[in-house]
């Protein structure tokens, strides 16, 4: 890619130099890609830089190797959502999640269409509960591009695919209320939202959806490193928790 143009949602932004910025933006058809902006800290470029924004970026390079320059024109901003901790949080996780997992340069054009429908979301719904469980489909979603998908269509046990209420921690398959008998305490609860449910889900049930994505983020994504991002997570998730109390 010595060169490309396209809309983009900013996801990490970095210092570089006295006055520069190295930014990585997700765009629809080339996926997570990084540039060099000349004056990415000046005043009149820096409000464009925020995660979360969407931009019109174009990226230029002699070589596909060398770092691109790049510029930014800011086609939508969501700095004001920054102002609320809520809003905040989930902004922050998404984008930096995006940013730490994602190869650079492929194409991802089913997570970029889910992020920025989540970010939408966040934008115009009055509260937590209107875009919550997008985040946790969100989180599904870039489990199953990036190779770890969970099965939940079908019992891990039995093979039945009705009365499905728990997650294997093990296996990352559903298990059935009947096979999960006894073992109720070692399983995560499975809200029916995960599963393609219309019903609007509670909170309650987007935390325990969150609690099965974020535990196989970690695993599978992470493996166990990245405690940094893991805060950023884990102060979003308290949020949460405070909106349910």
């Amino acid at each position: 890619m010595a060169s490309l143009t396209a809309e983009a949602i900013v996801c990490a932004v970095r210092t570089h130099g006295e006055h520069g910025a190295i930014v990585r933006a997700l765009t629809a058809e080339a996926g997570l890609v990084a540039g060099y902006v000349r004056g990415g800290r000046s005043r009149r470029v820096r409000p464009i830089l925020v995660p979360g924004n969407l931009v019109a970026l174009e990226l230029r390079a002699r070589t596909e190797e060398q770092l691109a320059g790049a510029t930014a024109e800011l086609l939508a901003s969501r700095a004001p959502l920054l102002a609320e901790p809520l809003a905040a949080a989930a902004i922050d996780w998404l984008t930096s999640v995006t940013a730490a997992i994602l190869p650079e340069s492929q194409p991802y054009p089913a997570l970029y269409a889910a992020l920025s429908a989540v970010l939408d979301a966040i934008g115009v719904a009055p509260s937590a509960r209107q875009w919550a469980a997008a985040l946790a489909r969100y989180e599904l979603l870039l489990l199953a591009e990036l190779g770890f998908g969970l099965n939940l269509d079908e019992c891990v046990v039995t093979g039945a695919s009705d009365d499905l209420a728990f997650v294997s921690p093990k296996s990352g398959g559903a298990v059935s209320a009947g096979a999960a008998a006894g073992y109720e305490e070692r399983l995560l609860r499975l809200p029916a939202f995960l599963r393609g449910a219309d019903a609007a889900p509670s909170l309650g049930d987007v935390l325990d959806g969150l609690r099965i994505t974020g535990a196989f983020i970690d695993r599978d994504l992470l493996e166990g490193r990245n405690r940094d991002l893991l805060a950023v997570r884990a102060r979003l998730i308290d949020r949460l928790n405070r909106a349910v109390a």
